[in-house]
């Protein structure tokens, strides 16, 4: 077995995100590290954010920074990965990519305790870099620039410090004197050596200064001292004359300013007044924000608290150290201040947000400094505050984030042309189901109904050089509609159309003059308002009809075609007649290429399965160039013309050229290319779209033209990043569309769908998703589908935190002793929190608020999907007594008369520390009632460990409890143990079965295959895997194949060989399983590993599904960083042995950015087999042209051929 294993959402978590000027000039742009991707974003005029270029590196991205060297205009990116290596990039504008400027070599690859990666500092004018381990290991490097002012890195210099754990290190910014670097390290030598631990107890963590000697090339310990053992992040104070230099540091509780020969200036951190006391304070993201007169710290703490942190000094003489509360937001990963205004906040999970400054906390709030700093005899006195509604911060944009995919399944609940992916993603008040359909997101921004059922609709400007839309023509069988475009959108009876008859076409002549195409002629209306008429000769009529801005083809009943041209003057003159064998079924021309007077190309679709191309060219016109024969009679026609680009803002070359797209009456989309010299059409393509015959038409996308297809779902081909995707619009079905462009909506689509007007955008191009959002209780652990009833039921449990009930009485009890502190106005004041707790995201800001760690919270929804927001759930069942969910199933016990009953596996008071300990574990039974809409519990039964996992098997019920596998049947009043199996390693985290076989997934040790004999009422493992893995998720796929992820992120097969399994199902006695001794104390036969891919990413569920109509059947995985991906078998050798050659070649030819070679990475704890990796492939494209012509001569193809090969294999995944 062969797979394809092809991202189709990529990572949306973010692991660390720097700012500043890397494209050069006043614009700041955001560099994200989602895991394995790199991306360059920026909110544009309107404060959308939106991507510039997206990278996949193949490799693991731990840390970024960004520096300018002295006197330059742009910044360079240093990342630090797994790679072993020190990797410098520069954003290539022209090109649009990252261009490696060095890579230097350091140590093994992998993310190791000792190998560099994990850290990265700079000195703040760019001279040096420093690149450190989590322990160990430290190298500095010192930046330069030669005679042509490249950049240059010298070779490294070593810092290290052996028996030391580092947590964080930055540069110290002491102006133009040697570069210094600061670190907080713990020594653990002494506690290595003493085994009662007393040292360990003790050790003490300091801050050391290195500083690097620019004349003697040498790194030394310049200085240290003890710090807080709570400390945990370093932040640089802006120094040579801008500040006074030094650090903060980051500690529980506090925040200290520390220079050499300055003493400790420290602050304590204000806290929640709810927070439990021995709970502690930590700082978790900081963003410092730095103009020519003033700077300060945004802090933010791990319950999502941002804190403004300001210096008063004098000279180099801190005097006082403030701490102020700004704002509260979800937490964060990584904050970044736009110059212009912006704060980013990369959130730790959910959604991303843009936010603007409204204020910088320049007003009175709750404030900590160094100056009221109190010291009692159990410490320092703490400040308390109340977090608010944002004051000084508003959100302006999100981005979209599935991180962390708890769990997935796919399903087609709303009976639509395909099916969705239901994900449970997000943590505590985050979290959420969210309703995945393939296609783009649009958005409505009007609607309006008509007085008929159109045929049709256009938007003319009145002059070329208009930006936006002059009037809206819709066509009506028997009239048509004028509608001007302006504040509002309204009908007009002074536009010079003729009214009385429908149109055909409508479109913008020469500069300032409009076409109206009719039954009976063809209406020239020009800029002073005259209008000239051209009637059919006889009896005839127009047909069909293809324009540009200087050329009209009409076709008459009968199939003749008139070919017209626009003169000097501005007139409409017929130049040539052409007889077409049979009547036309459709015609279109060229659009005019820049600085031509015509264009050369005109398609004619007939009846009888053919398109021909004819030349308009004064020479030859009316000449037939070329013909290509179709599978069905051609609808639709669009001549699309792609500008030549020299990389440019999609990241790729290719020359000018001109797509012919043909919409077909079987549904199908047939694309091919038209030779701009000789008219003949190459390199053909097609597609099946929808059982209605596409209908195309030109739209404008980001400037660029694209076109919309619409058959029984609409579809947008564009050209994004070097590709071109052909993706469904998550809309409903339209008839008829065109551009539109007004000052509101700049670039929008209006279109038709049966008697309503409709105009939206698409915001997001190259998203492979349209979701929809309803937001949970808890953290959501497990869902099942119950399609009976095409509703949902969820399982949701936190840690550490209240019932929803209890914190709704904490919340009346905080509102009641505000009220009676404020005597006088405690009815004003119940009023403004009455409005603040209907606020549906203050829990979702806030966070909850924290309870011991061994409390839980848990609860059962069951939910119907196809309702929005909170009415979707349609019963809420929140569990008693400490309890949590781990596990749910539907089950059906076969001589019981109570149908489809639900399982539900909790435990009680169950705790991680300092033993994993719990009271009690219980497998809830619950009725459903109500049509699937509610339940009601039968009964429950006490066991003796978590049941991590739950399955129906021949009308009973299999639970996995610890490491016991059991059989229960279902009694009175509560279930009955029929047989079990306690031989299992560790701990049962699935359970699949099929026929009389269960697969058993080990929490530590793979798969375990088993035979329950009914006979003999016995469970017996048969064979086993010799691999142990940390099974995260499981998917049975065939009798003898299981499908598995484990926690180093890695996706694997294993199989039981065919002769084996043949053996153990024709054994009648069972004696062959019965007696036969296991191997290396495991079950007598071993399973083979068929197929092993390291995704680089924790899988936490695997789904077998199509996700298209006709589509082949692949495996779906869900990531922790909230990206999707497809595992597809190939079904060919020949398409195998492409695959495989097309990989070693971009292997060689195109390593990956980070240094991290491509084949090692994906074979990270095991070696890759027979997984062809398709995010490699499809770099492709984005390679030069010349490349890719190496390339593909090395395949015996041309690109194009290439391309088309990668583009048929994505359509049949998606």
């Amino acid at each position: 077995m062969y797979l394809y294993n092809l991202t189709l959402q990529k990572p949306t978590g973010v692991v660390c995100a720097v700012n500043g000027n890397f494209i050069g000039g006043k614009t700041q742009e955001i560099v994200v590290a989602r895991g394995k991707v790199l991306d360059l974003i920026r909110p544009d005029e309107s404060g959308k954010i939106q991507t510039l270029y997206s990278v996949e590196v193949f490799g693991t991205v731990r840390s970024l920074i960004q520096f300018r060297l002295t006197g330059s205009q742009k910044d360079y990116l240093v990342v630090g990965s797994d790679s072993g290596r020190i990797i410098i990039l520069e954003y290539n504008k022209e090109r649009n990519v990252f261009d490696k400027v060095h890579q230097e070599t350091f140590g093994k690859s992998g993310c190791r305790r000792i190998v560099p990666g994990q850290y990265v500092a700079v000195d703040p004018k760019g001279r040096a870099v420093m690149i450190g381990a989590c322990e160990k290991q430290k190298l500095v490097y010192v930046l330069n620039r030669d005679t042509a002012a490249r950049l240059t890195i010298s070779s490294p210099l070593e810092a290290h410090k052996s028996h030391t754990i580092f947590y964080s290190i930055t540069g110290v910014d002491c102006g133009f004197d040697n570069p210094m670097f600061a670190a907080i390290e713990l020594d653990y030598s002494e506690a290595d050596q003493d085994p009662t631990g007393q040292a360990a107890s003790e050790a003490q963590k300091h801050l050391t200064f290195y500083e690097l000697d620019l004349g003697l090339n040498h790194v030394s310990r310049r200085w240290s001292e003890p710090i807080d053992n709570g400390a945990n992040m370093l932040v640089t104070v802006p120094g040579g004359g801008d500040g006074p230099s030094g650090v903060l540091v980051c500690a529980e509780n506090f925040v200290i300013y520390k220079n050499q020969g300055h003493p400790d200036v420290r602050a304590v951190i204000p806290r929640r007044a709810d927070l439990p006391a021995e709970r502690g304070v930590l700082i978790v993201s900081i963003a410092t924000h730095k103009q020519k007169s003033m700077f300060f710290f945004l802090l933010q703490t791990e319950y999502g608290d941002i804190f403004k942190v300001t210096l008063d000094y004098e000279g180099e003489r801190v005097s006082n150290l403030k701490i102020k509360y700004f704002d509260t937001i979800p937490v964060t990963s990584a904050m970044c201040v736009l110059k212009t205004g912006f704060l980013f906040a990369a959130s730790e999970f959910g959604n991303h947000a843009l936010y603007q400054f409204q204020a910088i906390g320049s007003e009175e709030d709750v404030e900590a400094t160094s100056a009221t700093l109190m010291e009692t005899e159990e410490g320092f006195q703490p400040v308390f505050f109340q977090p608010r509604k944002l004051k000084n911060l508003v959100r302006i944009d999100q981005i979209q984030s599935l991180m962390p995919i708890m769990d997935m399944k796919v399903a087609n609940l709303f009976e639509e042309e395909t099916p969705q992916i239901f994900t449970l993603c997000g943590r505590g008040p985050r979290s959420s189901l969210r309703i995945l359909k393939p296609g783009l997101p649009v958005s409505d921004m009007a609607s309006s109904s008509l007085p008929g059922l159109p045929n049709a609709v256009w938007t003319v400007k009145k002059n070329v050089s208009d930006e936006f839309d002059a009037y809206i023509v819709v066509s009506f069988p028997n009239a048509t509609l004028v509608l001007s475009i302006g504040e509002t959108v309204e009908e007009v009876s002074d536009s010079a159309f003729l009214d009385t008859t429908p149109s055909l076409a409508v479109s913008l002549l020469g500069d300032a003059s409009l076409m109206q195409v009719h039954p009976n002629g063809i209406r020239h209306i020009r800029e002073d308002g005259r209008v000239n008429e051209w009637k059919t000769p006889g009896k005839k009529t127009i047909v069909k009809v293809g324009s540009n801005r200087l050329q009209v083809v009409i076709a008459l009943s009968g199939g003749e075609l008139i070919y017209f041209e626009m003169d000097m003057t501005g007139q409409l003159m017929e130049v040539e007649k052409h007889e077409m064998p049979g009547d036309v079924a459709c015609l279109d021309i060229a659009p005019v290429p820049e600085g031509r007077q015509r264009s050369r190309f005109l398609a004619v679709g007939s009846y009888d399965n053919t398109i021909r191309i004819l030349s308009l060219d004064p020479d030859d016109c009316m000449q037939i160039l070329s013909v290509q024969s179709v599978s069905s009679p051609p609808e639709s026609l669009l001549l699309l013309e792609v500008q030549a680009s020299i990389g440019g803002e999609d990241g790729a070359d290719h020359p000018a050229s001109v797509f012919l797209n043909a919409g077909l009456q079987n549904g199908v989309l047939f694309r091919t290319v038209v030779d701009m010299v000789t008219g003949q059409l190459t390199d053909t393509r097609s597609r099946f779209l929808g059982l209605r015959p596409p209908k195309l038409f030109s739209v404008m996308v980001r400037g660029r033209r694209a076109m919309i297809c619409l058959s029984s779902r609409p579809w947008l081909g564009y050209i994004y990043q070097g590709h071109f995707l052909l993706t469904p619009l998550s809309y409903n079905a339209l008839e008829y569309a065109a551009s539109f462009s007004s000052d509101q909506c700049a670039e929008g689509v209006v279109a038709v769908s049966g008697e309503e007007l409709k105009i939206f955008t698409i915001e997001r191009l190259g998203e492979a998703f349209d979701e929809s959002v309803i937001p949970l209780r808890y953290t959501p652990r497990k869902f099942i589908l119950l399609p009976k009833w095409k509703s949902l039921v969820i399982i949701e449990s936190d840690q550490g935190a209240f019932t929803a009930q209890e914190r709704e009485e904490s919340k009346k009890e905080c509102f009641e002793m505000d009220g009676t502190n404020e005597n006088g106005n405690a009815m004003d004041i119940a009023e403004e929190e009455d409005e603040e707790r209907d606020d549906a995201f203050a829990d979702e800001q806030y966070g909850y608020p924290k309870a011991a760690s061994d409390k839980w919270a848990s609860c059962i929804r069951i939910l119907d999907p196809k309702k929005q927001g909170l009415d979707s759930t349609t019963c809420l069942l929140e569990l008693q007594d400490n309890e949590a969910a781990f596990s749910l199933c539907t089950v059906n016990f076969h001589d019981k008369d109570h149908g489809v009953l639900l399982a539900v596996g909790t435990a009680m008071g169950l705790q991680f520390w300092p033993k994993r300990s719990i009271t009690a574990g219980f497998i809830h039974i619950y009725k459903i009632v109500n049509d699937g809409r509610g339940i009601e519990l039968l009964h429950k039964t006490k066991v003796e460990g978590v049941p991590l996992a739950l399955c129906q098997f021949q009308g009973k019920l299999l639970a996995g409890v610890g490491s016991v596998l059991r059989v229960y049947d279902l009694g009175k009043k509560r279930l009955l143990r029929k047989c079990e199996n306690k031989l299992f390693p560790n701990n049962i985290v699935s359970i699949h079965t099929y026929r009389d076989r269960i697969y058993v997934g080990d929490m530590q040790e793979s798969f375990h295959y088993c035979k329950y004999r009914r006979d003999e009422n016995q469970l017996y493992i048969f064979a086993d895997d010799s691999v142990p893995r940390w099974l995260t998720s499981s998917f049975h796929i065939d009798f003898d194949t299981m499908a598995g992820a484990d926690k180093f992120g890695n996706v694997y097969f294993v199989r039981l060989p065919q002769d084996i399994s043949d053996e153990i199902e024709e054994d009648p006695t069972g004696g062959k399983i019965k007696w036969e001794q296991g191997k290396l104390n495991g079950a007598p036969n071993k399973l083979e590993e068929i197929v092993q891919f390291h995704v680089g990413d924790n899988v936490t569920c695997l789904q077998k599904a199509s996700l298209i109509p006709g589509g082949g059947e692949c495996i779906i995985y869900g990531t922790v960083m909230g990206s999707i991906g497809a595992l597809l078998a190939f079904s060919s050798r020949e398409e195998v042995d492409f695959f495989n050659h097309l990989e070693m070649h971009m292997r060689q030819e195109h390593p990956p950015l980070c240094g991290r070679d491509h084949m090692t990475y994906r074979s990270a704890y095991f070696p890759v087999k027979d997984v062809f990796d398709g995010d490699l492939c499809e770099q492709f494209p984005s390679l030069p042209y010349d490349l890719q012509k190496k390339i593909a001569d090395e395949l015996d193809r041309t690109p194009a051929e290439v391309l088309k090969k990668l583009e048929d294999i994505r359509n049949k995944i998606i």
